[in-house]
């Protein structure tokens, strides 16, 4: 039977016994506490000669009850005097550890460290996407059909009623404040060119691309990455399921073929809400704006915006996909690289119109 720890007071000596331990202090500990500091006040010897055991906590204690200084008189064996030394040879408090300084060159080295292990990591998943498609080409019935018409459904069907507020918000703003301007000048019939070049070409495939990124593209990411997290992925390499035909895949080609349905149906709603704008604002009829539309506005644009469409639902979707697989067994990885897909996707789709900007600048603009 362990002895509980004992301490007793005898012409100013304090005598410890039994077994100090913390397993053996718990139930008393406080009661202890306060006899130690009543003890470190009035006792002039400690005798410790009697102690059957001694662990670091209970010599953590007593050190500090000695306000970290060995007392005047005391008798303790050696074996003991050990375990109290090692705890004398600790620090107070641990010391400050200061920052490393900033070094720019060391932060801009890391970032391009860092952006060319993402491009290698994407052009590794692009690569072994063109392997899967190579493979179910030859093995048609391995295709997965279901999960591709489930990431259609969540990425473009569950997403039809959000696009089509905002962009029919973003149409009649632009409608509104291009009539303020068109009025002053006399040019209230180029509301129609406005409009039409501004909604098909740029801002429907865009806005649909922001949203989709944000809604999607982190909803994708954060799949993918819970599924690391609770090694659901490796229990698929575990069975023998390829993950990226199973998972990567269907995710890519889903949101890659409902992007253009969605930038049709975004474009269509915002220049519905920029005609009754118009109309509101200019008086102009709906079914001028609809003849007009047409004759003004080429189909060559309709083309490169449904294309836009086309590249940035597997821009966003190959990122998406990307930075989920990078997630670590943890939740911190899980929200950092959720963070990181949805900016990257977003700045990945800029870059992209931009090059959209420059290799079309000469098709669809109609000339005066």
């Amino acid at each position: 039977m362990i002895d509980p720890p004992r301490l007793q007071m005898a012409s100013g000596q304090a005598v410890l016994s039994g077994h100090w331990t913390l397993a053996a202090m718990l139930p008393e500990l406080e009661v202890l506490r306060q006899q130690l500091a009543t003890a470190g006040e009035g006792a002039s010897a400690w005798d410790l000669s009697r102690l059957e055991r001694l662990d670091s906590a209970a010599a953590v204690l007593l050190w500090r009850t000695w306000r970290n200084a060995w007392p005047a008189d005391l008798d303790i064996s050696p074996l003991h005097r050990q375990v109290l030394e090692r705890v004398a040879d600790l620090p107070p408090s641990m010391p400050a550890v200061a920052p490393p300084p900033f070094n720019p060159v060391e932060a801009l080295g890391r970032q391009v460290l860092r952006l060319l292990a993402n491009t290698r990591g994407m052009v590794a998943l692009f690569g072994q996407m063109l392997l899967d498609l190579g493979y179910l080409v030859r093995h048609p019935r391995e295709f997965p059909l279901r999960e591709l018409s489930a990431n259609m459904y969540k990425a473009g069907a569950q997403a039809l009623m959000v696009t089509a507020l905002v962009g029919f918000l973003i149409g009649v703003t632009l409608s509104y404040l291009s009539a303020l301007q068109l009025r002053s000048l006399g040019a209230d019939m180029f509301i129609v060119n406005i409009l039409g070049i501004a909604i098909i070409r740029e801002l429907g495939p865009v806005l649909v691309a922001v949203l989709v990124a944000g809604r999607s593209g982190s909803a994708m990411t954060a799949q993918i990455g819970v599924m690391r997290v609770t090694e659901e992925i490796d229990a698929l390499s575990a069975m023998g399921v390829s993950r990226s035909q199973r998972v990567v895949l269907p995710k890519i080609i889903g949101l890659t073929l409902a992007m253009p349905l969605l930038v049709l149906w975004t474009s269509a709603i915002a220049l519905f809400g920029g005609m009754l704008a118009a109309l509101l604002q200019l008086d102009l009829s709906l079914h001028y704006f609809i003849e007009s539309l047409p004759r003004t506005v080429p189909v060559a644009n309709l083309y490169i915006g449904l294309g836009k469409g086309v590249v940035f639902g597997f821009v966003i979707a190959l990122v998406a996909c990307h930075f989920g697989l990078r997630v670590r067994p943890d939740t911190e990885s899980l929200s950092t690289n959720t963070t990181r897909s949805v900016v990257t996707a977003i700045t990945a789709v800029i870059l992209v119109d931009a090059l959209f900007a420059i290799f079309t600048r000469q098709i669809g603009v109609p000339t005066l």
